[in-house]
């Protein structure tokens, strides 16, 4: 099976349709290139507010709000070109309204229609003390035709126990989208603790470029990246595949499931089946002094 994970630029867009042919494009080159899974970027559906004018992309609350109307419109033109090409396709994670605040919200669309909804568990410090979204619902485990999918947004990633909630998981996606070269380097390597971890595979895909309308995204630095365990049967480095920063496009790797069980069952070493191993031992540290 082929994963597509994009570096998506974000637009200004003047209408509706030129967003369906923008994301049409993206779809259909990932296929028409073999790819099964699709994976775009955390907020890249924030290009949905610049439709209510760049006075509402450019206000943080207005934008929030702006988007989450957009979004049940986006899921039928995801269901329409999941189901066009045949492909699963985990949509950018856009704010999403609730009874109390927004969520930063992931869908993962099938190619019969079905949408499996992921919320951002933890907040970064700018969406927490400035944007006010909050953390949605729990983690989940999508059971698919093409494995168990589940979605670690961003920051999410870089927490090994929100990664062990989803250790059945065959593919983890990491949708992103990062400031800086600290920030996607944070990711990538949360990203790929958690395949060495659950010995899965692991996905990222990023925001690229400037989006100077909008005070949440500003200019964002990423690539795609597709990572694996490094042990028998995958590159010892434990990339699969990843891009050059800030080139827009989509990063494609073959993944074999198969080779994921074996690995779970007879790797040089067994990370995940070794888990519980820690109980016990994940104490605070005993402090010794040696002065």
């Amino acid at each position: 099976m082929k994963i597509a994970t994009a570096a998506y630029p974000l637009d200004v867009l003047t209408s509706w349709a030129q967003y369906e042919d923008k994301l049409a494009s993206w779809v259909a080159g990932a296929a028409q290139y073999g790819a099964k899974l699709l994976v775009f970027p955390e907020y890249g559906a924030m290009e949905l507010a610049t439709l209510a004018g760049l006075d509402v992309a450019a206000d943080l609350e207005a934008s929030l709000f702006a988007v989450s109307d957009r979004l049940p419109d986006a899921d039928v033109l995801h269901q329409k070109l999941a189901a066009e090409y045949g492909v699963h396709i985990v949509a950018a994670s856009g704010p999403a309204a609730t009874a109390t605040r927004p969520v930063n919200r992931a869908r993962l669309i099938t190619p019969d229609g079905k949408i499996g909804v992921q919320d951002k568990q933890i907040m970064t410090r700018f969406e927490r003390e400035v944007w006010h979204v909050i953390g949605g619902n729990a983690l989940q485990v999508f059971d698919t035709t093409i494995g168990k999918i589940g979605i670690l947004i961003c920051y999410d990633s870089e927490f090994p126990l929100l990664g062990r909630a989803l250790a059945e998981c065959d593919i983890i996606a990491v949708p992103s989208v990062t400031e800086s070269m600290a920030g996607y380097w944070r990711v990538r390597i949360g990203s790929m603790a958690r395949a060495l971890e659950n010995q899965c595979i692991t996905a990222m895909s990023s925001c690229v470029g400037p989006a100077d309308w909008s005070d949440a995204l500003g200019l964002s630095y990423g690539a795609g990246g597709i990572f694996c365990p490094p042990d028998v049967g995958f590159p010892p480095t434990g990339v699969l595949a990843a891009a050059d920063i800030n080139v827009p496009g989509w990063t494609y790797a073959e993944v074999d499931l198969a080779q994921i069980a074996r690995v779970r069952a007879d790797g040089v070493v067994l990370n995940r089946a070794h888990w519980q191993d820690q109980a016990g031992r994940d104490a605070t540290a005993i402090n010794v002094s040696l002065m």
